[in-house]
């Protein structure tokens, strides 16, 4: 039995050549557009992996917008509402740790501790009141709903509130503190 090319089998499409009334569509003409080709990306694609190994190993966008600080004397007056807060509401071991020139993400990280979920989860709450009547308007509160961390992101603060045993277990200081910088850097950590 002899096969029928593949062409000859296929189902035929329709065209029309002319359109019917009322339903005729101005052609638009194709313009090609042409972008701007990023060497960085363009290296990063031949680059074995998923799209998010390959961006990973394409680095940081060398062009990319720095995210505003807020003035310096606005951060210390938040850090001041949050420990009071923290202090206020009983919570034990606070730290403030400088970040400026050591991390892009924050210029002050706060780390404390709490002696129960409950508490913790009500010291997030009034951190985060407080700060919106001061007028920060975009805080992020992650885990306040019985966790033994919770993590609040007022842009240029990061406060971190924890159980005394997930503290030890995760260790912030160690890894923020200013013994692991190089000699010569100013970077201060400030117990309460």
């Amino acid at each position: 039995m002899a096969r029928k090319p593949p062409s000859e089998t296929e189902p035929k499409r329709r065209t029309t050549s002319a359109a019917t009334p009322g339903t005729a569509k101005p052609a638009a003409k194709a313009k090609a557009v042409v972008k701007p080709v990023d060497t960085r990306l363009a290296e990063a694609a031949k680059a074995p992996g998923t799209p998010r190994k390959k961006a990973a190993a394409a680095g940081p966008d060398k062009g990319a917008k720095k995210r505003p600080h807020a003035p310096a004397e606005d951060v210390d007056r938040y850090v001041n509402i949050i420990t009071d807060s923290i202090d206020g509401d009983k919570g034990e071991n606070i730290v403030v740790i400088d970040l400026v020139g050591r991390a892009s993400f924050a210029d002050r990280m706060i780390i404390a501790t709490g002696i129960a979920d409950r508490q913790i989860s009500a010291m997030a709450q009034h951190i985060d009141r407080k700060l919106r009547e001061e007028g920060l308007k975009r805080i992020l509160v992650e885990g306040a709903n019985g966790s033994d961390w919770v993590l609040i992101d007022a842009g240029d603060i990061v406060v971190h509130l924890f159980k005394a045993e997930a503290r030890e277990l995760y260790g912030l200081e160690r890894m923020w503190g200013a013994d692991l910088d190089e000699p010569g850097e100013d970077a201060s950590v400030t117990s309460l």
